[in-house]
């Protein structure tokens, strides 16, 4: 939709507080959030870049009783580790705020308070597991059983991390409670919900029609939601650790963190601008823009602007340009294996690099689909684009000014036909990165920024000055001085990008800075000014630097293999008939796709030599779906079908489980028909 807007609110999804940042988050939300509001604002533009930790719910509960503190010091320790973190990385927030805070509690519970008080609500009474030790009912996270899909002994209520699929407490087969151990009970309790399927016919005129230039990957993934059509979503709890529902008779429960988090952009807006606040969010003005990873994407686009439109005096988000994934090594990061490159971690032994991460990340940013970090390509990135292409080209341009000039600005001459090429070459890289910024392709902006860098490194070869000195002073002079004028454009257009490198080559210029207007001008820099003496911007990376890096992953990996895997006891003896009983068969995969709303779960189209079938398997982690189209695979035929997200599976697919919990689909060695029976 082309509107007018006279601000940008940026928000970026609020880091749970249970745990440091590592560089999955700085990629897939907060890089390309901070070069936005960077960007707009060397464009002269009003804008508000809120962040904040969202500090409620369960797993912070659960990391609190783990270790003996209460759940405001779990939250007190990361909160600080994480916003420090921002600060050191140069993530330029208006503010880093917190869904702990008093006025958080406030803005919270009066929204609620308001929709509660419109009717906006549905109130259920419902049965859900108790604790009769610890007096309490359980979160679906505080009950463990057996998945009635895979077997798994150690599911939890919400989802089986075994094979991915996501239950309910009620599925779980021998349910305990983590808290005392003991078997739960059945007991009445009553929730509010909010009625998503009341929305859903705005939500497709507004998403569906309206927003048809969102990112494929976002408006994919609604599109999917809305067409399987929305469920009331429960907005309160029973837990003791979270904002109490703000009406008579709700002693003990808790607004759920999903519904409260998001409240925490409007909370932080407010403990910002207190008597500002309501044109950030209340005025149609102004253009709200949601920073998030695709595991979010469902709550910026369909549950909290069902909220917003709910309250009704809220205006909603214009974009939300989500994010996939960053691996790792050619693995997921996981927070629990540490397969991950923590912040806090890279500044102790990369001090002072910060914008060498900010540039492979951006470089690298799972924009379309999810991308891959390695330590190799941060030292190849590093060594053939920082220090070969944008330091060796700022080096030489004020090394040669130093030595032919004196370190003052010379004289430009008369241009000539390379000059002026050059220079609207220049200009033409500056309109396409323009165009990439304002449409949220930050990894293809920062390759236009790198272009101008590898313009002026052309230049300077192509022209080499150091050879005409002496017979033409005055053709060096301009040379010089249209390098020294890229020089000084470069320290805008990386600005957004790599703030750090911006501010040493501006002290190296001795320059305050230019605004983004200036950019593609070649008069930033008078004649007669001094420059100050050129440091190295940027340093080769050596292979043991990055050697050590990549051993500390593969310790961590081992560590963590060597404490999590034991060799599985065998279960207890079956008889020869109830083996028979099972019709394991070869199939082949026809097709192959991820089911919507899931990271673990595939949908398998199998060939099997019959009808066909349609099976899922938890196996998302470890297999991209096109890989598997083609192989033959082992299956459980006759087990009875099951709906699982709304889809039939019938049949299971046979892995074998790693030492590092990764699953391995079992397949024959040579080709076999599909149907043959496996015995």
């Amino acid at each position: 939709m082309n509107k007018t807007f006279k601000r940008t609110l940026i928000t970026s999804a609020l880091p749970y507080a249970n745990g440091p940042v590592h560089i999955g988050h700085l990629a897939g939300v907060y890089i390309p959030a901070d070069i936005y509001a960077r960007y707009l604002r060397l464009k002269g533009e009003e804008v508000l870049f809120i962040g904040g930790s969202d500090e409620h719910g369960v797993p912070i509960a659960l990391k609190a009783k783990a270790e003996g503190i209460t759940p405001q010091e779990v939250v007190d320790h990361y909160h600080a580790i994480i916003k420090k973190s921002f600060e050191d990385f140069g993530i330029t927030f208006d503010i880093y705020s917190r869904t702990s805070s008093e006025i958080h509690h406030k803005t919270a519970a009066a929204f609620f308070r308001k929709l509660y008080d419109k009717g906006e609500f549905i109130e259920k009474i419902s049965e859900q597991y108790y604790d009769e030790e610890a007096r309490q009912f359980l979160a679906d996270r505080y009950i463990t059983g057996k998945c009635p899909h895979c077997g798994n002994e150690k599911a939890y209520g919400d989802q089986c991390e075994t094979c991915g699929t996501s239950l309910s407490p009620l599925e779980l087969i021998g349910p305990k409670s983590t808290l005392s151990g003991s078997i739960p009970v059945l007991k009445e309790t009553k929730h509010w919900y909010l009625p998503l399927d009341k929305y859903e016919p705005w939500l497709k005129e507004w998403i569906l029609e309206q927003h048809k230039e969102w990112k494929a990957n976002v408006y994919g993934q609604c599109k999917s939601w809305l067409d399987m059509g929305l469920q009331p979503r429960a907005v309160s709890r029973d837990l003791d650790w979270g904002i109490p529902v703000p009406i008579e008779n709700a002693e003990g429960k808790v607004l759920y963190v999903w519904f409260d988090a998001p409240i925490g952009y409007i909370s932080n807006t407010i403990e910002h601008s207190p008597n500002e606040w309501e044109k950030w969010w209340k005025d149609e003005t102004t253009k709200l823009v949601h920073f998030i990873g695709k595991d979010n994407i469902v709550f910026h686009c369909i549950v909290f602007p069902s909220m917003l439109k709910a309250e009704g005096t809220y205006i909603l988000p214009d974009n939300v340009p989500a994010n996939e994934f960053l691996n790792l090594e050619g693995d997921k990061i996981s927070t629990s294996r540490n397969w991950a490159v923590w912040l806090h971690e890279y500044l102790e032994e990369f001090p002072g690099k910060q914008d060498i991460l900010r540039y492979v990340l951006t470089a690298n940013a799972p924009e379309t689909k999810d991308n891959d970090f390695t330590w190799r390509d941060f030292q190849a990135r590093n060594n053939n684009e920082l220090v070969a292409v944008l330091g060796n080209f700022v080096n030489r341009a004020l090394v040669l000014i130093q030595k032919y000039f004196g370190g003052q600005v010379p004289v430009c001459g008369k241009l000539t036909s390379y000059d002026k090429q050059t220079l609207d070459e220049f200009s033409r890289v500056k309109n396409e990165l323009e165009n990439y910024l304002n449409h949220y392709h930050f990894r293809e902006a920062l390759k236009e920024a790198m272009n101008m860098a590898r313009i002026g490194n052309k230049y300077l070869t192509d022209t080499e000055p150091w050879k005409l000195f002496k017979t033409d002073p005055e053709r060096t002079a301009t040379i010089l001085n249209i390098s020294l004028q890229i020089t000084a454009n470069l320290a805008i257009v990386f600005e957004p990008f790599l703030p750090f490198t911006s501010e040493k080559i501006k002290k190296m210029i001795n320059k305050q800075g230019w605004e983004w207007k200036e950019l593609g001008r070649v008069d930033l820099i008078e004649t007669g000014h001094v420059v100050n003496t050129p440091e190295l911007l940027f340093e080769k990376m050596e292979d043991e630097i990055i050697d050590r890096q990549i051993k500390k992953l593969q310790d961590s990996k081992k560590a963590n293999e060597s404490k999590k895997y034991k060799t599985v006891p065998v279960k207890a003896d079956v008889a020869f008939d109830d083996f028979t009983r099972l019709d394991i068969r070869i199939g082949k995969v026809l097709d192959c796709i991820k089911v919507p709303k899931t990271d673990k779960l595939l949908q398998f189209k199998i060939d099997d030599g019959l009808e066909g079938r349609t099976i899922l398997s938890g196996i998302a982690s470890y297999y991209q779906p096109e890989d598997l189209i083609g192989k033959n695979v082992c299956f459980i035929a006759n087990l009875a079908p099951r709906k699982i997200k709304g889809i039939e599976s019938k049949g299971m697919i046979l892995s074998a489980e790693n030492s590092n919990g990764q699953l391995v689909i079992i397949q024959p060695e040579i080709e076999v028909l599909p149907g043959c029976e496996v015995k």
